[in-house]
């Protein structure tokens, strides 16, 4: 990919997403918190692939996959007024399903192509399949750390302006704020699993998922970025004052410190 290209498909996507802005300050809201991930998950990315040493073609093909990794959401929130997933539409397979019928990426090497939309097919899924060769497999890890980074950035702050106003407060929450959570996410953190989306039932719980996030993260580095920020500790400030949540960042934080020991990117 040269950088001519890049600029074009960059170009399209702010065009594409301008194009879902009216008049429902609920819905905008919403929209300008996805576009500025994806800007922020860029940079994210970009960071990751530096340290990794990654050279200048597979760095544009790193930014692409980051800049279209959330292209289905706008249209997700559009029609159906949510985030969530199981309540509405798959939102990797409608961004292959825009990338396809719009035929956006079309001027890339076929190679290029395929390794991009694998990204951002599986960007979003449980685990990664088995089947990936090794590049394909090296950009898939890539956005899902990157991405990672930035929505525990996201939380830590709307959480937090959640509860100063929660009347006012324009963005999505997908489970009841409640003081309960639930044994069975809070054990899989304390156990080192990766907590599957079904299982959450309260505000709480998508907070537990998202501190066990770092059971699922590929590389040191993202760990060294994620502790550098603090936002582990952030989160866990919005999570009950109990022995269960201190057990939890007792746990994630050791995790992550001997990931980083080993010394491994």
């Amino acid at each position: 990919m040269e950088e001519i290209q890049l600029n074009k498909l960059k170009a399209w996507f702010d065009e594409y997403v301008t194009g879902f802005y009216g008049e429902d300050r609920y819905v905008n809201a919403n929209l300008k918190l996805k576009q500025d991930h994806t800007y922020r998950t860029r940079d994210e990315m970009l960071l990751l692939a530096s340290q990794l040493g990654l050279n200048i073609r597979q760095l544009r093909t790193a930014e692409t996959i980051a800049i279209f990794h959330d292209i289905g959401r706008f249209e997700q929130f559009v029609r159906y007024r949510t985030y969530n997933d199981v309540r509405s539409v798959d939102h990797c397979r409608l961004a292959l399903q825009i990338i396809h019928n719009t035929h956006v990426l079309e001027p890339l090497e076929q190679r290029e192509i395929q390794i991009i939309e694998a990204a951002i097919e599986y960007h979003g899924a449980l685990e990664l399949p088995d089947n990936l060769d090794g590049e394909t497999l090296l950009f898939a890890k890539l956005i899902r750390d990157a991405d990672k980074i930035d929505i525990l950035n996201i939380v830590t702050d709307y959480y937090g302006k959640f509860i100063e106003n929660p009347k006012d407060f324009p963005l999505e929450l997908e489970f009841p704020d409640t003081k309960e959570y639930s044994l069975e996410v809070l054990s899989d953190v304390l156990n080192g699993r990766r907590t599957e989306y079904n299982k959450l039932r309260t505000l709480n719980d998508m907070k537990l998922l998202q501190l066990g996030w770092v059971y699922d993260v590929n590389f040191a580095a993202t760990l060294k970025r994620i502790k550098q920020r603090e936002l582990l500790e952030k989160l866990v400030r919005f999570l009950p004052d109990t022995e269960d949540i201190k057990n939890a960042q007792k746990r994630v934080l050791a995790y992550i410190e001997d990931r980083i020991a080993e010394g491994d990117l």
